[in-house]
């Protein structure tokens, strides 16, 4: 298959005709839009990643003025962007303004920060596949390699900022790269491909290995990969001299779950792991000691016989609340968060007002909830109520090409 081709995890996604009645507006010029605004001071060293921000993240105030929103999406999909999307939001009322394009790249389906605040990161989907940094301060694009795989679709920044996570689903492997002082990256040091256990039941999403996932441990003492291909979650130790994996544990999930995502809890002793296969959440308990985890029994995400297809959990900084997002539901669905982070217990379910919601991340100070929806190329901004968890539509939906990442900072 070719650079443009599309592999099975993207044909799930890929738009159903239509956008939906969303109208795309035409992008502004990169040289019109303000530069970004400095994150150094924003941008919590333990908050690398979209997935993992949440968990970590600690009340604030709110920052006055407009705030910047990085934007992944498919270069080679029908009416995709022209490569990292830049907006600005509102960080009271959610609104957001386009700002045009950060920085052309092909197919930025994720972004991560790094620890500083100052270098964006962002995988190149594609079949030879890649990985690329972007200076925020001029959008100066300081390179791309290659992320050692095919098709890769999720990073994250070690916590020590020296090192870039990225797992590619298509070959089913896991690298890491070296960051320079410049934010720069060097050539893979290591690349391992989940060549064992065999894959899960599922002859179609299931026919070898598939890296969904790569984060670090809120202890920062192991890095864990999920894999949807063959139904587990691997531990890996970090040599950080070396920039080498080593295996430690893993736990496998129930056959043809098809794990996606894990969040972290932030007392760091559960963790919550979305199952795309089965449409099921499901606690797992960490032991920081040996980076051992262990997978729980499946909860409904209470969209009943809806093929769902779930794709992120994201999870409060006080712990009190989970939201997991259904994209053939077109819902989220909020839990209670009970017993330190042992258990989580259904509430209710809103509608995103949006297709194939593919991605969601709180704004730092956790009082907003962007989702990023594939099919309809629109971002949607939920306000969070901090007592109740409640989430409350902030304005109409933002349109934006082929949305399937969203980073506010």
């Amino acid at each position: 298959m070719g650079s443009g081709g599309l592999s099975r995890r993207r044909f799930v996604g890929t738009l159903a005709g239509s956008a939906a009645g969303v109208t795309i507006p035409a992008a502004t010029a990169c040289d019109d839009a303000p530069a970004p605004a400095d994150t150094a001071d924003t941008a919590a060293p333990e908050s690398t990643t979209p997935g993992t921000r949440p968990s970590a993240q600690t009340e604030s105030r709110k920052p006055s003025g407009p705030r910047p929103l990085y934007l992944g999406t498919y270069t080679s999909a029908e009416g995709g962007g022209k490569g990292i999307g830049f907006a600005t939001y509102d960080a009271t009322t959610g609104r957001i303004t386009d700002r045009g394009v950060l920085a052309e790249t092909g197919d930025p389906s994720f972004l991560a920060l790094h620890p500083n605040g100052r270098t964006l990161y962002t995988v190149n989907e594609r079949e030879d596949g890649g990985v690329t940094a972007v200076r925020l301060a001029d959008r100066h694009v300081l390179g791309t390699r290659s992320s050692g795989g095919a098709g890769p679709c999720h990073l994250s920044v070690h916590p020590s900022g020296r090192w870039l996570l990225s797992a590619n689903y298509n070959s089913g492997s896991v690298a890491v790269h070296p960051i320079d002082a410049s934010g720069g990256l060097g050539e893979h040091t290591d690349v391992i491909r989940h060549s064992s256990p065999p894959p899960g039941p599922d002859p179609d999403r299931q026919d070898g290995p598939h890296a969904h996932q790569i984060v670090t441990s809120p202890d920062g003492g192991h890095v864990l990969a999920v894999d949807l291909g063959t139904d587990t979650v691997y531990t890996y130790r970090l040599d950080q001299a070396k920039g080498t994996l080593t295996e430690v544990s893993r736990a496998r999930s129930r056959p043809g779950a098809g794990p996606r995502h894990l969040t972290f809890h932030p007392g760091g002793r559960y963790a919550y792991l979305a199952n795309e296969l089965d449409n099921t959440v499901t606690v797992c308990a960490y032991a920081p000691a040996t980076g051992r985890v262990t997978i729980g029994d499946p909860q409904p995400t209470g969209t009943g016989d809806v093929t769902s297809y779930p794709s992120q959990i994201l999870v409060t900084a006080d712990g009190r609340f989970a939201y997991f997002a259904n994209r053939g539901h077109n819902s989220l669905t909020r839990y209670a968060i009970e017993s330190k982070g042992a258990r989580l217990r259904f509430l209710d379910m809103v509608p995103v007002r949006g297709d194939w919601p593919r991605h969601t991340a709180f704004s730092p100070d956790g009082g907003l909830l962007f989702v990023a929806n594939q099919r309809s190329s629109s971002v949607t901004v939920f306000q969070v109520d901090r007592g109740n968890g409640e989430l409350r539509l902030a304005d109409e939906p933002f349109a934006s090409p082929v949305a399937v990442c969203a980073l506010p900072l």
